[in-house]
């Protein structure tokens, strides 16, 4: 199966940080978008968050394929007088700073329009352009916190849990990268530019749409949508199990060997299961010790109910049907080595061989963006000695 590469001859510059941001603009490169990321000399920070191997950790490498790094001081006069060359002639312009950061450096969205009308900005926040807590930093963690996200992730301990993947930078990015693409959609039948504004307090907020609005409707108490739902204990792991429609918890009875509960009218429709959980789960619990997590996703496949073992990474990537379906591929990253890269759905299967799969080295294309610009050597010497600019080492 093959895709098109439909942004192949769209420009965007690159100057966010972390995750969101940059794993917008890496979903921009699968699809053939030329991507040049301006990096501080120290590197974008995600490339220490965790243990390093070469010049990334897993975050930033799969965050950053397929883009080219240089690496700028924008604090000085020839680090800043490239970034405003480089956004004077870019289709997107992204960033990921609190808000007034890039006026400072001349690099606003009134800045860039003056002098590249058509650009199309994306400002990825933490809380977005307006209000009492924009100049606030916000991280994954925060926004989970802020939002309430934490609320309904709460363990046996009954304290509110962060998710164990930064979710909210992830649909972040993809609110960005779906506002992008409709953006430049748009421009094919006109010219002007617009401005993007992608929060993670928005993002994480919108994801949870109809929790939010369940929490209104039942005065800040819902009901469980789906009781029984959840993840049990078995003889020897876990298996998660869910209901989506009422027959379902009729099949899983019988196939539990508790037949008698599908008749009993203190679990005859979700509501009232909802209800009558504190008697209604222990006796799931119990049955389910009686076998392997393996052995009741057989028995609960066959009975129709919607369940799975809990898997683990390493369960995932060597099931058949993982295997059979190409889900990910092997790559080299250079100081990595070989690491499992997973297909992003819809775009074209990876090839385990091309090296514009890569996540770049801090400052590997300075140089070769800067000639491409028509900076001769003397010049970009200049720029290096002043400090402006810096290039990338060979990884370890």
């Amino acid at each position: 199966m093959s895709y098109e590469k439909p942004f192949a001859n769209l420009k965007v510059l690159d100057l966010s940080q972390g995750y969101a941001g940059p794993y917008c603009a890496g979903l921009l490169a699968q699809y053939g978008a030329q991507i040049t990321k301006v990096e501080p000399p120290e590197g974008d920070w995600a490339r220490s968050l965790g243990r390093i191997f070469g010049d990334h950790t897993t975050i930033s490498m799969t965050a950053n394929r397929g883009k080219k790094s240089i690496a700028l001081d924008l604090k000085t006069p020839g680090g800043l007088a490239v970034v405003q060359e480089l956004a004077a002639d870019c289709d997107v312009f992204m960033e990921g700073f609190r808000p007034g950061v890039c006026a400072r450096f001349g690099l606003s969205y009134e800045d860039l329009r003056k002098v590249n009308p058509g650009v199309i900005y994306l400002s990825v926040s933490g809380y977005g352009q307006e209000g009492p807590y924009a100049d606030q930093a916000s991280t994954d963690t925060v926004a989970q916190a802020f939002s309430g996200l934490m609320s309904i992730n709460r363990g046996n301990d009954d304290i509110p849990h962060r998710f164990g993947h930064f979710i909210v930078d992830c649909v972040t990015a993809l609110y960005a990268y779906q506002a992008l693409s409709t953006a430049i959609y748009a421009r094919r039948d006109e010219a002007a530019g617009r401005f993007i504004d992608c929060s993670l307090m928005q993002a994480a907020a919108a994801v949870q749409t109809s929790k939010i609005a369940d929490f209104h409707l039942e005065d800040g108490n819902p009901t469980a949508n789906n009781a029984p739902a959840g993840s049990y204990n078995t003889k020897d792991g876990f298996i998660a199990i869910t209901l989506v429609k009422e027959e379902q918890f009729k099949q899983m009875c019988p196939a539990l060997g508790l037949a008698e509960l599908a008749d009993d009218p203190r679990y005859d429709n979700f509501a009232h299961r909802a209800a009558n959980m504190d008697t209604l789960k222990p006796t799931i619990q119990n049955a389910l010790m009686a076998h392997t997590a393996a052995e009741w996703g057989e028995r609960f496949q066959e009975a129709g109910v919607l369940a799975h073992p809990v898997a683990s990474y390493g369960d995932w990537m060597a099931d058949p049907h993982v295997v059979a379906n190409k889900a990910f591929q092997m790559m080299s990253q250079p100081g990595m080595g070989p690491v499992p890269l997973v297909q992003i759905p819809g775009t074209a299967m990876i090839d385990p061989n091309d090296p514009d799969q890569q996540a770049p080295r801090l400052g590997e294309h300075s140089r070769q963006i800067l000639a491409a610009m028509g900076y001769e050597d003397e010049k970009i010497a200049d720029l290096a000695a002043q400090g402006a600019v810096h290039f990338g080492t060979d990884p370890e």
